[in-house]
């Protein structure tokens, strides 16, 4: 383990011999979405990016960025390449259905299975 005098990062428990390959001229880490939760039972909200080689370390900096400051409960980082979007083409899927049939009790005919059941309980 990666022993620092930082107990955030002694807390990661990353191995010693965890791989990091060193990058190529112009090349880069990954970037990975980071979501904050403010306290237990409150939900992840979206804050912001970092950049790191691996999801140990997106860890680690997503703490010092955006969890030194305020309450934080935890955190979540993943891979902005795992994140699936929807295409600005298929904007008709979140249009709306004016017509609210579905509230009104006349759409459903249960005023007739009732009559009938009435009906049968008579005779």
């Amino acid at each position: 383990m990666i022993k620092s005098l930082d107990p955030r990062i002694t807390r990661e428990q990353i191995e010693v011999n965890n791989t990091i390959e060193p990058l190529a001229e112009m090349d880069n880490w990954e970037t990975y979405e980071v979501f904050h939760q403010k306290k237990r039972g409150d939900q992840h909200v979206h804050v912001g990016i970092v950049h790191a080689p691996n999801a140990e370390m997106a860890l680690v900096f997503a703490k010092e960025v955006f969890g030194r400051r305020g309450v934080t409960a935890n955190l979540w980082v993943v891979k902005t390449a795992n994140v699936f979007t929807t295409d600005y083409d298929d904007a008709d899927m979140f249009e709306n259905n004016d017509s609210k049939d579905f509230r009104n009790a006349g759409g459903f005919k249960v005023m007739e299975k009732i009559n009938k059941f009435k009906k049968s309980q008579k005779v």
